[in-house]
This record gives C-alpha cells, sequence and structure tokens, in this order.
C-alpha cells in the first residue's frame, strides 16, 4: 500500500501498524520526518532498550532483522525493529524477507529506511512489502519548487514569510530541506502568532544579506544597473565563503534560463507556473526579457560556462581570484 506522509502518521497515531514498513526515495528529509515519528513516538522513551532495536544496513543481515522482528514486546503495542540505510543489505538477503511476510509476527514492525535509489518492484520483497505492508516514496523537491515549500512549511508552524525571505533562504541554503527547517526553526521563537518572517529577519538571524545576495544581483542584471551589479559583486568578493563562486553560477545559469522560457511564453500570464516563480517576480523577469534578446541570454549562459571551467582550474586563469572571475562576468553579461 502506498500513502503520503500525514495518512501514515495519522495511522501511527491511531495505533493501527502494518508488520514492514519501506521509506524510500530521493527526498532524505520525509524518510527522517517519518523514521523520526517511529522512533520517537512509537514506543515509549522508557520501553526503548525492550521494544526497539536500531541497527544499520551495513552491520547487519536480513537475518538478524526478521529475529528481531519476531521479538515478543515487553510493555509497547510493537516490537519496533528500525533499519536504518536499508540500501546497504546485500540484494540477495531479501528474499529472506518475503518468505517471513508470509507470515509475519503480529507484534513485530520492522522500517526500512531506503535512501538515495529504490528497491527493485520487480523483486519478491517489494511486491510482498507492497501487500503486506507500506510503501512510503517520498516525493522529490526540485530546486524551483523549494521557495513554495519553504512557504508551506512556515505556513504549517501557524506563521507566513515573504517571497523574497523565501528566496534568500533557497539561494543560501539550496534543496537541502533538513537545513533550511533547522533555520526556520531558529526563527519561530522569534515571532508572534501569525505573524510573518521578513528578509530583515532572516539577515539578521540566519545571516543573508538582504540587499547584497544572488537574487538581488539577477535583478541588477536583469535591469543592467552597473553601479548595483558591482556593489553585489564587491560584497562577495569580500565574503567569499559566504558567496562561494560555484553557488553563484548555477543559480545564475537558472536565472538565464528562466528569462529565456519568458521570452518563449505564448501566454504570460502562465509566466509564474511555468518559471516555479512567486507571481511578484514576474515582472523582474519581464524587464530582463525586454533588456537581453535569446542570442545574448544564449552568448551569457556560454560566459558562465567559460567561468565555471575557469574557476575549477579546467582553464588556466593564472591567479585571478573568484571574486575577479565574477567582476569579469558581469561585465560582459551586461554589456
Amino acid at each position: 500500500m502506498a500513502v503520503t506522509e500525514k495518512q501514515l502518521i495519522d495511522e501511527l497515531k491511531a495505533g493501527k501498524f502494518k508488520p514492514v514498513y519501506l521509506l524510500t526515495g530521493e527526498e532524505n528529509y520525509y524518510i527522517d520526518v517519518v523514521s523520526d515519528y517511529f522512533e520517537n513516538q512509537v514506543i515509549d522513551p522508557a520501553m526503548r532498550d525492550f521494544d526497539l532495536s536500531v541497527v544499520y544496513g551495513r552491520d547487519t543481515s536480513m537475518a538478524n532483522v526478521v529475529s528481531d522482528a519476531k521479538r515478543y514486546p515487553m510493555m509497547s503495542p510493537v516490537h519496533l525493529v528500525l533499519v536504518k540505510e536499508a540500501q546497504d543489505i546485500e540484494t540477495r538477503q531479501w528474499e529472506q524477507l518475503s518468505a517471513y511476510l508470509e507470515h509475519p509476527s503480529e507484534k513485530g514492525v520492522i522500517v526500512f529506511c531506503y535512501r538515495h535509489k529504490k528497491l527493485d518492484k520487480r523483486t519478491a520483497a517489494y511486491k510482498a512489502i507492497a501487500a503486506k505492508g507500506v510503501v512510503y516514496e517520498t516525493p522529490k523537491v526540485w530546486d524551483n519548487q523549494v521557495p513554495s515549500w519553504i512557504k508551506n512549511e512556515v505556513g504549517s508552524n501557524g506563521f507566513s514569510i515573504s517571497d523574497k525571505a523565501a528566496y534568500l533562504i533557497t539561494e543560501s541554503i539550496g534543496n537541502d530541506l533538513g537545513k533550511i527547517v533547522n533555520e526556520l526553526r531558529k526563527l519561530y521563537p522569534l515571532l508572534q502568532p501569525g505573524s510573518a518572517i521578513t528578509e530583515e529577519l532572516v539577515e539578521k538571524q540566519i545571516g543573508i544579506s538582504k540587499d547584497y545576495n544572488v537574487f538581488e544581483l539577477q535583478k541588477a542584471i536583469g535591469r543592467r544597473d552597473p553601479m548595483m551589479c558591482n556593489r553585489i559583486i564587491n560584497y562577495f568578493a569580500a565574503n567569499p565563503k559566504k558567496n562561494p563562486i560555484q553557488l553563484v553560477l548555477p543559480i545564475l545559469y537558472g536565472y538565464f534560463l528562466k528569462v529565456m522560457f519568458y521570452h518563449q511564453l505564448e501566454n504570460k500570464s502562465d509566466a509564474a507556473k511555468v518559471l516555479g516563480c512567486a507571481p511578484s517576480f514576474v515582472q523582474d523577469y519581464a524587464v530582463a526579457a525586454s533588456n537581453y534578446k535569446l542570442g545574448k541570454l544564449a552568448t551569457c549562459i556560454g560566459y558562465l560556462y567559460e567561468t565555471d571551467l575557469r574557476s575549477k582550474g579546467v582553464r588556466n586563469s593564472g591567479n585571478v581570484t573568484d571574486g575577479e572571475l565574477l567582476k569579469e562576468l558581469i561585465f560582459k553579461v551586461i554589456h
């Protein structure tokens, strides 16, 4: 049976357990959320030494996992076997799980945390899990979906966040949802119920400048504003650890691609959906599209590629610093 995160946790809260759970997919954050719930909420802390077995795939075998699942719980509703890094269990050993699930223990629950790849759906083990247990496949959150994900995450905690603040966090942290949640948790205690996370709060508490960041650099590039571009690049050069060139270049690449997409949209009213941005940012892309024709945008992407190679030492740049490479890049882009 396939379920969503909410459905799965609601069933656990109601005391409804299946003999086996497979937590899998590309988004590790959701695997952590569900496995943490199993580990910290299903078994009473006082009973964990007796009714909880936590093992790692590289250090155990399927025979041991099955043996643990057959143990009768002392005081808990079930004996929980949490298998972390389950993908490290040898492929041939999964056949033993299929045999066990033909007549599983009524008081045993096995939770497999299967990361970075997926268990082959054609195997007997996968089919047995799907038939007798629960398959929770974590949804992938793509880069352009992260700002919206942040807004939903903040909203679920009783607050709101400005579009710009969500983009600042995204551009600084990337798509590591776990790190994003950790940063957001630093902000919640500072807010009144129902209030909003602003870019000023993000700057003060997380250390992301609201004026000198990649988001503002994109806007300045789009306006062909050399003065503002130079201010931001000088800030980057003075703070290379906060604004590494290998973080800046991919973001600018995505930006130029979106401007190209905007150029080719027949219905501009669909821009926010197609570009994966807040409606309030569409005007910035419209301004950039008016200042950069498709040919120039393609040339800019070529400049990015060249700068990337030079920054990695693939092409000789002498003693040029990353800050100087960025300055040269932006000069070529806006002229």
